[in-house]
């Protein structure tokens, strides 16, 4: 090399991912809408999550699909595409239920009939698991090792931030492992504090406030850490035509319709500025970096 010639750092490749459910299964509505009542409801999760697809082959990028065994079962074809465009499919559990409102025995049951229906509609074996609204945390001693049980190589399920939704504040912010004995590795949610603030970076947080921080963040875990960040999103957060659920509380309502429109060139900003793979590619990569 010319002595005169600049050191170029390796780019660190960073988790792209996608939390599959529809419109009417977030959490912010679940206390006015009834599980009894999804079947009724009209459904966009394939036209949104196609949509998600075509722009990530426009942008040439893979990445992992955390998808609710009750999404894959009602459509299989959907699954299909995801893994045919050389995506990763994985777990979000049965129906979007939080991880601490279910006893060990019943997270058991939820791991096994979410993968049995995504396994039967992708026809590949699924190893990677995401909560519920990052539903794992201190109020779940147990929910890793019942993980690594079942055989997941890889939970993503973790946000170490305080929210009034979720979060487990004292948790580790890069890939850990979670049980000592086992080969189970946790990659939580990249934050950025920003205003005296933590926030995550994906989802309402990346689609409310200016991309500009989502892009600090992925730098700084990036060149600071050497580590990747992990980004998130939903199929619905680009569907400003979806139904409006008029009793709702006020603050649900503003986070989840708010900047609907302007989400997918968010978005291919943030993908064109940054490396992107897949979860488990990333937590490949990162597990000999963790004790």
């Amino acid at each position: 090399m010319n002595a005169m010639s600049p050191i170029v750092a390796a780019r660190v490749c960073n988790a792209l991912s996608v939390d599959v459910e529809d419109w009417f299964q977030v959490g912010a509505f679940e206390t006015v809408i009834d599980k009894q009542d999804w079947d009724q409801l009209a459904p966009r999760v394939e036209q949104n999550t196609d949509a998600v697809l075509a722009l990530f082959a426009e942008s040439g990028v893979k990445a992992t699909f955390f998808t609710l065994g009750w999404v894959a079962k009602r459509n299989p074809a959907l699954i299909r595409r995801i893994v045919a465009a050389g995506h990763e499919i994985a777990s979000h559990g049965w129906d979007h239920q939080r991880v601490f409102t279910l006893s060990a025995e019943q997270f058991r049951q939820d791991l096994h009939d979410a993968r049995m229906a995504i396994e039967d509609a992708a026809g590949v074996a699924v190893t990677g698991y995401r909560a519920p609204s990052f539903s794992i945390d201190q109020r779940t001693p147990w929910a890793h090792a019942e993980l690594a049980a079942a055989g997941y190589r890889y939970s993503s399920s973790v946000a170490p931030i305080a929210h009034d939704h979720y979060g487990w504040p004292d948790a580790p912010r890069c890939a850990f492992k979670p049980i000592a004995d086992a080969d189970l590795i946790e990659l939580p949610i990249t934050i950025a504090r920003f205003a005296g603030r933590d926030m995550a970076t994906g989802g309402g947080f990346f689609r409310l406030f200016p991309g500009a921080i989502t892009d600090w963040a992925i730098d700084r875990v990036n060149e600071e850490a050497g580590r990747p960040a992990v980004f998130y999103f939903h199929p619905w957060e680009i569907d400003p035509g979806q139904p409006r659920v008029a009793n709702a509380p006020l603050k649900s309502k503003l986070r989840h319709y708010s900047r609907l429109g302007a989400m997918a060139e968010k978005l291919r900003r943030l993908i064109d500025r940054h490396d992107w793979d897949r979860v488990d590619a990333v937590v490949a990569a990162e597990r000999g970096r963790v004790a």
